[in-house]
């Protein structure tokens, strides 16, 4: 894969590579709000969490990738993004990851591997702490875990370009898709307060857990990120160089080739404990 969209131009145009077919896609129900997931392929299953403002759309570089390497790929809107509602409850971190929980009940997956970017891996990280029997490991890309971890803000273009194409991308999938900048407004509230985990909290996580960033990244101070590894037994750190926080559009190839190779190091681990 030669795609490289270091500036978001082809992105904010088009949006990521279209998804395939979905062999299953349906909506799970959680109290006035309609969930949103879609499988595709068989294996080990992986669940790929996007990032704030966004949607599961915005994987269409990693889901080919993931389904050569024979695994099943599990896509999630979370709760008011993408093709899922929402009720009148505040977005939290917790709550979307109760979310995860409920699709993985409808589909009767008692574990998976995670993928998460910017706010899905928050979601997680938070599930490997709450809910470690039913997590695999947990690829951690750019997030923070409380809110000393992130830079102030600068606008960029990049980033410009990045909201442009959520701007749309509401526009066409939300059942709501006049109410934009009120979901903003509710999402940015959350990420300005949450997540507020220590370090005493993170030492209990006992899954495979890689954090990762990207080299540029304009949201996630690299100490923080550092700080996150160093808490997380066994955790491992991971630079992406070149990138920012939008790695999984910018260089698919690199952030794809270190995904598998994450999720790869949890099959060897598996297998070898099969074998004791």
């Amino acid at each position: 894969m030669d795609q490289q969209d270091d500036e978001l131009i082809h992105f904010e145009a088009h949006g990521a590579a279209p998804l395939p077919s979905a062999e299953v896609e349906g909506h799970v129900g959680r109290n006035g709000a309609r969930i949103w997931y879609a499988t595709y392929g068989a294996g080990p299953p992986v669940i790929l969490l996007h990032g704030g403002l966004g949607h599961s759309g915005n994987w269409g570089y990693q889901v080919p990738a993931l389904l050569r390497s024979g695994r099943r790929v599990v896509l999630i809107d979370s709760r008011g993004h993408g093709r899922s509602t929402r009720d009148s409850r505040p977005y939290t971190y917790a709550l979307m990851a109760s979310d995860v929980l409920a699709v993985m009940d409808e589909l009767s997956l008692e574990k998976a591997a995670f993928v998460g970017w910017s706010d899905g891996a928050c979601i997680a990280l938070i599930l490997a702490m709450t809910a470690p029997a039913r997590v695999e490991g947990v690829f951690f890309f750019a997030c923070n875990m409380d809110p000393s971890g992130t830079l102030e803000f600068v606008p960029t273009p990049v980033i410009d370009r990045c909201f442009s194409r959520h701007a749309r991308d509401y526009a066409a999938l939300s059942a709501t898709p006049d109410n934009f900048d009120p979901f903003v407004e509710a999402v940015s509230l959350m990420m300005r307060t949450e997540p507020n985990y220590q370090a005493a909290d993170l030492n209990l996580i006992r899954v495979p857990v890689a954090i990762v960033l990207g080299e540029h990244d304009e949201f996630i101070k690299p100490e923080h990120a550092e700080y996150l590894a160093r808490s997380i037994p066994d955790a491992e750190m991971i630079y992406l160089t070149g990138v920012s926080h939008f790695a999984p559009l910018q260089r698919p190839a690199e952030f794809n080739a270190a995904v598998l190779a994450f999720l790869d190091g949890i099959d060897s681990r598996n297998n070898e404990g099969l074998r004791r």
